[in-house]
Order: C-alpha cells, then structure tokens, then sequence
C-alpha cells in the first residue's frame, strides 16, 4: 500500500507546466545616431531629432502596451498550434471510509490521452487502475485499457475544415504584427510631429524677440529724430504701442514653447520638470516622387492595407467553418477495452479478464433547426462585404499617396516662396529705415514693414515645418516610417 501512496502523492501534486513570463520584447534601431546613449540629467538639456525617437522607441507608453499585448497574442498561437499535439490528462483520488459494516480504503488512478489528426481523425487511450482495501471486504484490484478512434465523414471531416481555425489563428497573428508595425510608425511620426513643435515654438520665440530688439533700436532713432527736431514727439507713440505688441508676443511664444515641451515630455514619458531644448537643424532638401511607384510600394508596404487583405483571408476560413458547423455529424467509431479484475478476501484470490471490441456509425442530424445556417449566412454576407472593403481600402490608400505626393510638392513650392518673401521684406525694411533717417518717409511705414517681415519669417517657418510633416506622413502613408529610420520591431 506504501508504494501507492507514493505513486499518488507524485500524481497529485500539481503539474509543473513551462512557466510564461511575461517579458515582453522592444523596437530598436541600427541608426548610427542611436549607438550613443541618451542621458537627460539636469544638466544635459539638448536633444536632437535621432533622441527623441531612441527615447520614444524605449519608454513611449502606446509603443510598450503594444509590446505587452503581444505576449499574449503570441501564446494565443502557440495554444492553436498545440492543438494538434498529443494531450494527458492526469486523474487521481484516494479516498478513507468508515462505516458501520466496514471501514476501507480506495485509491485510483486514470492518466487519459488524446490525438486530433489534421484529418479530423480523433484517437483516446484511457488506462484506469483502483485498489480498495477493506477490513472485512478484503482487497480488490482493477486495471484497465480503453482505446478509442473516430473518422468524422462530414462535419469536422477533411484536411480544409480541421486546419481552418489553426490557419486564421496564424492569419490573426500576421494581422497583430501589422499592427504593432502600425503603432510603432504612427507613435514615432506622433513624436517626430511634436519634437518639431517645440523647434516651432523655439524659432518663433526668436523670431519676436528680434523683432523686439529693432522695435527698440527704431525707439532710439525716433528719440533722436526728436532731439533733432525731424520728427514730431507724438510719433513715437507708435513705437511704443508696437513694443508693447512685441513683448506680449514674447509672453504668448514662451508659453507656447512651455506647451510644446511638455507634450513631447509626455509621448517620451519623462519627467515633465526635465528641462529639454531642441536642437535638430531645420534643413529641408526638395524631394521627387513618381505616384505610380509610391502607391506600388504602398500596396506591398502599408499595414492597414494589408490588414485589410488579410481580413479577406480570414473571412473565407470563417466561411469554411461555419459551413462546416451546418454539416450532419456523421463519424465512423471503432475501439477496443480490456478491464483485468483481482479479488483477494475470505473466499479466496480471484483473478479475471474480460474484453471486447466495438464498430460502427454514430450520427446527429438536426431536423428543423434553421439556426444551424445562421453562422453560414453571416459568414458569406462577411466575404462579399470584404471584397466591397478591399476594393474601397485601395481606392482609398489610392487617394492617400496622390494627396501626400501632391502635398509635398505643394509645401516645397511655399517654401521656396516664403523665403523669397522673407529676403525682400528684409530689404524693404532696410530700404525703409534709410529713408527715415533721411526724413523722406515716416515712422507707421517702418512700422508696417516690421510687421511684414515679422509675418514673412513666421510664414517661412511654418512653410518649412509643414515640409518637413509632409515628408514624415509620405512616409507613413507608404508603410516607410520604420525603414527610413532604420527600427527593427524585434517581433520574435
């Protein structure tokens, strides 16, 4: 009885399964602007372009709840691939009773196994073995073997309906990794987007505060035109007015900077007292791209695209197994078992064997239950709305590339045009500040000129900014946001 104490304890002690640990992997690039380390201490306060999408890859929350999710997207395949691998199960007891007739003990051992072929072939073999030892009963021992097939001829039945859910688990998880791909690129585009909202709010400030600078060297002209008595003292109200303009735009642009950092703070999940200063040089170098050649690439390149087609794919498997579910169960059985009993009491020892063996069909058809082709009708609605939704994903990733391709050019030509504007309105004003020092023109001129080339430098930056977005969404359009900067997803 000791050695069945022991076979039980082993049994019954819970099954030491290949522990999940949930570490989830990270993006990285090979760029040769990430192999330095990104230190922000309080005394390390710049950050270029190349920083804030290391920090963005590395800390950024969407990016690293993605990372996370796929650790159980992962397991989830790993379960559909297991399910056609051999499976045990373990059952045990052992069991004290006492009564008025006898007291006994019974213990009981059941390992069950089965097998799902990728034909719908499904085989068991069961062995069951009890010892029950009673004071007066005597002891009794049992030992079985139960081997079982089943060949589905219909429903379940075939390699197409047997591998379907398996092969949309592995079209689900090609769809997951398009879309981490799709989260990493649109987070990192998120960030790049940002980071140069801080470089506008940055040049803005510079730009009012020269601005400032010549409102008060035009306040000094204007004290000395009235000392020269060249200019009337009322005047110089107008500069005035127009420094205190000038200061409240400094206010307004060191607020917006304020804005700005923390923002980009945020998508880096860093400290938002951390003191950061832009310094990514705004360089902009014009770009030719072919329409047809972009939307090509597109089609091989763009997640959601290609998350569409897929859902093409998984929807025809959805297809075949809901028509499968709407078959009659037809299976063909066979099996074998053999039980071997053994008394030993009063009356003496006891042995016996007995088996037999059994073939046949069993079969299960539903009369009258519309509700077996419900998951048929909506499986087939869903393939023919998937083949509306692919032609519309084209159409639409169609328009996309011609309006960021047209976008682009558009952006490069104001920019060029803002910068025109901006060397004759510095011109203008030179012109115009020499000639009121002669006294040939007056002091609102000068002042309408500041005015114009002050909205001439914003609207170049803005025009230069926009570039540089137009160019970011090209890349994003196309799928290209992880390739031009060189991250690998590290999707293992």
């Amino acid at each position: 009885m000791s050695k069945w104490l022991w076979l039980l304890a082993l049994i019954s002690l819970p099954g030491v399964a290949a522990e999940v640990v949930v570490k989830p992997s990270a993006p990285s690039s090979t760029r040769s602007a990430y192999d330095r380390g990104v230190s922000l201490n309080a005394q390390v306060t710049t950050m270029t372009l190349g920083d804030a999408v290391y920090l963005g890859l590395r800390n950024n929350p969407a990016i690293r709840s993605a990372y996370l999710q796929r650790v159980a997207q992962k397991f989830d395949l790993r379960v559909a691939e297991d399910v056609f691998n051999p499976k045990l199960t373990l059952n045990s007891n052992y069991r004290t009773s006492r009564g008025s007739q006898d007291n006994a003990r019974n213990a009981s051992v059941a390992p069950t196994s089965s097998l799902l072929g990728e034909y719908g072939t499904r085989l068991s073999m069961a062995w069951t073995q009890q010892l029950n030892n009673a004071n007066r009963a005597g002891r009794y021992r049992s030992d079985g073997l139960d081997l079982a097939i089943i060949q589905p001829l219909m429903r379940g039945a075939g390699w197409d309906a047997t591998t379907a859910p398996l092969r949309l688990s592995r079209l689900a998880e090609q769809a997951n990794r398009l879309n981490l791909k799709a989260t990493v690129a649109q987070t990192i585009s998120q960030i790049i987007a940002t980071y140069r909202e801080l470089l506008r709010a940055q040049e803005q400030l510079v730009i009012v505060q020269e601005a400032l600078k010549r409102s008060n060297t035009l306040l000094d002209v204007n004290k000395a035109l009235i000392s020269a008595g060249r200019m009337a003292e009322f005047e110089i109200v107008q500069t005035e007015a127009d420094i205190a303009t000038q200061q409240l735009g400094v206010e307004e642009a060191q607020n917006q900077l304020d804005t700005n950092r923390l923002a980009l703070l945020r998508l880096l999940a860093l400290d938002l007292s951390t003191p950061i200063r832009a310094t990514e040089a705004l360089e902009a170098n014009p770009m030719e791209i072919d329409k047809r050649q972009a939307f090509n690439l597109a089609q091989n390149q763009q997640p959601e695209y290609l998350a569409a087609l897929l859902g093409s794919q998984q929807a025809d498997l959805n297809l075949v197994i809901a028509k499968d579910s709407g078959r009659w169960q037809v299976d063909l059985v066979a099996g074998a078992n053999q039980v071997r009993d053994a008394y030993d009491n009063d009356n003496g020892h006891t042995n016996n064997r007995t088996w037999d063996s059994y073939a046949g069909v069993q079969v299960q058809i539903p009369i009258g239950d519309i509700s077996t082709r419900q998951a048929e009708v909506r499986a087939r609605v869903n393939v023919e709305d998937q083949e509306i939704r692919i032609t519309d994903a084209r159409q639409e990733l169609e328009r996309n590339v011609n309006n960021v391709v047209r976008d682009l050019g558009t952006r490069w030509r104001q920019y060029e045009i803002s910068k025109r504007a901006v060397e004759l309105s510095r011109r203008k004003i030179e012109i115009e500040r020499e000639k009121l020092s002669a006294g040939r023109s007056t002091n609102f001129q000068v002042l309408s000129f500041e005015t114009d080339l002050r909205n001439a430098e914003n609207a170049q930056l803005n025009a230069l900014i926009a570039y540089l977005n137009a160019q970011t969404q090209l890349d994003l359009t196309l799928g290209m946001t992880l390739e031009s900067w060189e991250i690998a997803l590290n999707d293992y």
